[in-house]
């Protein structure tokens, strides 16, 4: 089992950037797009040439779906933030240390609902949806 830093250098390239800039476009010529991009690992730029559909259909594979957000860090995950991981994690213990602290300590009995009649002990079996009725006026 590994510590996930494979995939989280994966994801790295798609999170935060767009899926490709304009620096990156070499030409459009006719019905062909060339591009330069770098193999992960490598620094050597290569450009390579693709069919116009081809070179858009790859591109809208990182269009996000409707209803998706671009991951942003805001917070402590800024890269602004003053804050080290350390300190974070720190107040969060602090915090639930508290809150563990505050709890009651003991358990109270859930209430008994009885039975109108005889006042034994009522046991849920299931529960029936209402049924929605509707009426209509004939008389109009």
């Amino acid at each position: 089992m590994g510590n996930g830093e494979n995939c989280l250098e994966y994801l790295a390239r798609y999170v935060s950037r767009v899926a490709i800039s304009n620096r990156r476009l070499v030409s459009c010529d006719d019905d062909q797009v060339a591009f330069q991009y770098r193999k992960p690992g490598s620094k050597r730029w290569r450009t390579m040439t693709l069919d116009a559909l081809e070179f858009i259909r790859r591109f809208l594979q990182h269009v996000l779906p409707s209803g998706f957000m671009k991951v942003r860090h805001y917070g402590f995950l800024s890269p602004n933030a003053r804050q080290t991981n350390d300190e974070i994690q720190q107040r969060i213990e602090e915090y639930y240390s508290g809150l563990v602290e505050r709890l009651p300590a003991e358990k109270t009995e859930p209430t008994v609902v009885t039975c109108p009649d005889c006042g034994g002990p009522l046991r849920l079996l299931r529960v029936v949806p209402a049924r929605v009725v509707i009426a209509y006026d004939d008389s109009g």
